[in-house]
């Protein structure tokens, strides 16, 4: 599988521009809004923070031990989830004021580090958590990680959408890459097939693809846009709930035009975030 090659400064400047949006939208909450549940199953408002906090320290090298077997938890179904488990559990019983100062130390050190890659650096191998990638498609990922939690964060307390088009551009591009796999192989979409999403709303844009042998995108189908077999319709931030499998996705808000079984067959089957 070809790697995914990306230039560094603008993934870098997504990140680091969603995580000060994180950091804008829970300091605009109330104490009773930061320790309240969140749409997460199991999770605080807290605990979002607490998440980002240890996915950022896990990338520097840094470990806890959590305070009891996190892995009987019910909302906790793989080893990832147990992972993550074991830093929400560590900040748990943490003051406020001690968990933003741990994110925005944390923050301080990514930031000082992905500045100071290289390219080259930034192309190299990596595990990432869609396989083994380059350092860059990792960090694509956590543009759209870090988004996918805003949009929690603004869920859960009833506040209002993302506005930055910048990291919201990014995380689509990242939803965008994993877009044929959804096609192709968990709603099996016949060969021959030419599947058009059209997003609406922030960093509005179309996303082809075309199912051969296996499903790709594409930057233009032979016969253009209207030829396509299914088109559908959403939101952009009702699309990352969607793939995210969020409580607050809502499938009826996607519009199918065109094929109708293969339409709901992709939308039952955009549900692909571990």
């Amino acid at each position: 599988m070809a790697k995914t090659v990306l230039p560094a400064e603008p993934i870098v400047d997504a990140l680091i521009a969603q995580w000060q949006t994180l950091d804008d939208v829970v300091s605009a909450l109330s104490d009773e809004q930061w320790s309240a549940d969140s749409i997460l199953p199991g999770w605080s408002i807290a605990d979002i923070v607490a998440h980002v906090i240890g996915t950022e320290s896990i990338l520097e090298g840094r470990d806890v031990t959590a305070a009891r077997d996190v892995s009987a938890l019910e909302h906790v179904r793989n080893p990832i989830g147990e992972l993550n488990e074991r830093w929400l559990d560590h900040y748990r019983e943490s003051p406020r004021a001690d968990v933003m100062e741990a994110f925005r130390e944390i923050v301080g050190v990514r930031t000082e580090h992905l500045r100071a890659m290289t390219q080259e650096q930034f192309d190299s191998d990596a595990l990432t958590p869609a396989g083994q990638d380059t350092y860059g498609r990792f960090m694509r990922i956590r543009v759209f990680d870090c988004w996918m939690h805003e949009i929690d964060l603004r869920d859960s307390t009833g506040g209002s959408a993302p506005s930055d088009e910048g990291p919201a551009g990014v995380a689509l591009n990242e939803i965008a890459a994993s877009l044929p796999f959804v096609v192709g192989k968990r709603a099996a979409t016949p060969k021959g097939s030419c599947v058009l999403f059209v997003l609406e709303g922030l960093a509005a844009r179309r996303i082809r693809i075309y199912v051969d042998d296996r499903a790709a995108k594409v930057d233009q189908f032979p016969d253009g846009d209207d030829s396509a077999d299914v088109t559908l319709t959403v939101d952009s931030i009702d699309l990352a709930r969607l793939a995210g499998g969020r409580t607050s996705a809502d499938p009826s808000r996607v519009a199918i035009a065109g094929d109708d079984d293969i339409g709901r067959a992709i939308v039952g089957a955009l549900n692909y975030v571990i």
